[in-house]
Order: structure tokens, then sequence, then C-alpha cells
């Protein structure tokens, strides 16, 4: 669906290291040298986890932290657990001309770090809308990986350019140990 593709690392110095540690995590965006992202192979290889957390790395932020997530969602913070609140603070985001998407793979789910079983987040202006339930990217996912890295929306029949957009490759090296690469290429 995007240009972005994995393959294997060989000695490039900057690389994704993906591995089975405790959680599902990643640093948003390129850190350079060895990058990890974890995968806890007991809760985190789900599909929708994997393209969240890779996500991460490619640049993005979690939907709820959208600079203008207050049109769209209401944060309850006296539900969320004190040291998980991090995941709630509004952050200036990567929206690439997108709206606020509910389907994200980047939105959390309605009860996301609650405390006592409450909604930490309320849909608006409808609540009772699907928060955080994508089994994949949405369409507004692949629209910002292709606009964000400047590329082609890609499928098996056709390809649609994305304003702005040039016709480059963005690769990733992945190793036999797991490990990925950017490697950009026109």
């Amino acid at each position: 669906s995007t240009c972005i593709r994995f393959f294997p690392r060989s000695n490039e110095r900057d690389y994704i290291s993906i591995e089975s540690r405790s959680g599902c995590y990643s640093y948003v965006g390129r850190q350079g040298y060895a990058q990890t992202v974890s995968l806890d192979r007991n809760g985190c290889v789900y599909h929708s986890t994997v393209q969240h957390e890779l996500l991460h790395a490619l640049g993005f932020n979690h939907e709820q932290t959208r600079s203008d997530r207050d049109n769209h969602i209401q944060v309850i913070w006296e539900n969320i657990l004190d040291d998980m609140k991090y995941n709630f603070n509004k952050i200036d985001t990567l929206n690439q001309g997108t709206p606020y998407d509910y389907s994200s793979v980047m939105q959390y789910e309605r009860y996301a770090f609650s405390k006592n079983g409450l909604p930490t987040m309320v849909p608006i202006p409808d609540n009772n809308a699907a928060l955080g339930t994508s089994t994949e990217m949405s369409q507004n996912d692949i629209i910002r990986i292709n606009r964000l890295y400047q590329c082609c929306e890609c499928n098996d029949t056709h390809i649609h350019f994305s304003p702005p957009c040039s016709p480059r490759t963005h690769t990733y090296k992945i190793t036999t140990k797991n490990t990925l690469h950017l490697v950009q290429s026109c």
C-alpha cells in the first residue's frame, strides 16, 4: 500500500532491530545506529501491533496525541493510570493534511490505560463511534506515509501519485537477526 519496503541488512550503520523484549514499543522516527522495535512474542505479534510499532519508527505518533484531537475525542484524565498519562499528551503531529481518524492503527481503544475500567477517551460528537478497533492501517495511515515520504500509493492494479509525490522508493534492510535499515533510492 506504500513505497516502504523491508530488506535484509548487510553492514549499514543505521538500522531497526526488531526484538522480542518486554512489551510493544518503538521510538518515534529515525534515531540512528541500532534502533530497537520491541515486539514481545507474548502479546505483540499481531498485524495491527506490528504496523503500529513500525509506523512509530517511520515517524508517526498516536492519533490521540494530535494537536487537533480535542475536536474529535475527549480525554478523561481522571480514568488514566498516572504513569501512562504521557500517552495522551497533545503534540505537534505530522497530520499530512488528513482528518482525525478513529480507524487509524495509531488510535488507542477507548479503555486504553484505564485505572478503573472506565473509558479514557470518548469520541466527539458521536460517543458511540468505534475507537481504536483497527486490525490494519487505515486509508488515512497509508496516505500519511505516502505524503511524508513523498512517494506513490501502490496496489496490485495501479499507482496513484499523492501530491506532493515523486517516484521514490524507501526500503528497509532486515537481517536474519531481524534488523532493519532505511535506504532511499530513486
